[in-house]
């Protein structure tokens, strides 16, 4: 029994991680002062202050992750 458990704990932690998502694609502006991102395909994402940012412009592709809910921005990665 304590096999089928070891075995299967894993799999419970990456089905967590897979609810996660994110979205992509190229900054078309980003208003430093109230942290918002809005990308080229009209999508906006305010970035809590709790999450690093990295240096932002016109034209970057980023990554924006997303929790699982997909709601809450959790990290940018350009």
């Amino acid at each position: 029994m304590k096999t089928i458990l070891l075995i299967a704990s894993p799999l419970f932690f990456l089905a967590g991680a897979a609810l996660a998502s994110s979205s992509g694609g190229v900054v078309a502006k980003y208003n430093h002062d109230v942290r918002v991102i809005t990308l080229e395909n009209g999508r906006s994402y305010t970035v809590p202050r709790d999450v690093a940012l990295p240096p932002l412009q016109a034209g970057d592709n980023v990554s924006i992750q997303l929790n699982d809910e997909g709601d809450r921005v959790t990290a940018v990665l350009k």
